[in-house]
């Protein structure tokens, strides 16, 4: 984390410089001098602000997280029926929203999870992440469904938010944010297609058993 008493804009401005810089070339070679040079600051106030290229990356992520948070937040106020499927969508839709799909992001979110499993503070930043999204889903799914098939089905669309969004970003062309987000929104209505098959079945399963009873 950054120490306080750094400005906001130039926090900001030496956060876009470390994404320009590994979209540029790569974060191996995105040294805290060339990070300096895009900033247009001295290799100096990054060391002291913020520890070396680590700590400007965490907070670099740390940024970005932030701005997904507040796509998905985005999202959820645009609901014309606040429902949790409508809701579940308005998190596939924050997951694919523009300020996550741009180059500079993408390739930030790559070096990040290469580096996540090397670096602990890091490592933790991307525990929190996974946590929030699968917690995130967990809870509107629960309301649709029992724990145990609220727990896979949550697994699964995350995987499935995380391997579109992995796959977009190591294409040549880019990420394609609205096929990534129609192939999302298909697997969810799968998803709930299955569970509302599961628990039909079980009804007539049920109706036949109490049936069965009564004719005795």
């Amino acid at each position: 984390m950054p120490k306080v008493g750094m400005e906001p804009i130039r926090r900001q401005q030496l956060i876009k410089a470390t994404m320009a810089a590994i979209d540029e070339v790569g974060l191996a070679d995105a040294t805290v001098a060339r990070i300096a040079r895009h900033a247009g600051v001295s290799a100096g106030i990054i060391s002291h602000y913020f520890g070396g290229k680590d700590g400007l990356l965490e907070a670099t992520m740390r940024q970005i997280l932030s701005d997904l948070g507040e796509a998905v937040a985005a999202c959820r106020r645009k609901l014309r029926n606040d429902t949790p499927r409508a809701r579940l969508e308005a998190i596939i839709e924050g997951n694919f929203d523009r300020s996550q799909v741009t180059d500079p992001v993408a390739k930030t979110w790559l070096a990040f999870w290469a580096s996540s499993m090397h670096k602990p503070r890091l490592a933790r930043l991307q525990q929190v992440n996974d946590r929030r999204l699968y917690s995130n889903l967990c809870a509107q799914f629960r309301r649709l469904m029992p724990l145990d098939e609220a727990r896979l089905a949550s697994r699964t669309l995350a995987a499935v938010i995380d391997g579109l969004w992995l796959r977009g970003a190591l294409t040549p062309e880019g990420l394609d944010a609205e096929g990534a987000r129609r192939a999302a929104l298909a697997t969810l209505d799968r998803l709930l297609a299955a569970s509302d098959s599961v628990a039909a079945s079980s009804s007539v399963a049920a109706s036949d058993s109490a049936t069965a009873i009564d004719a005795r």
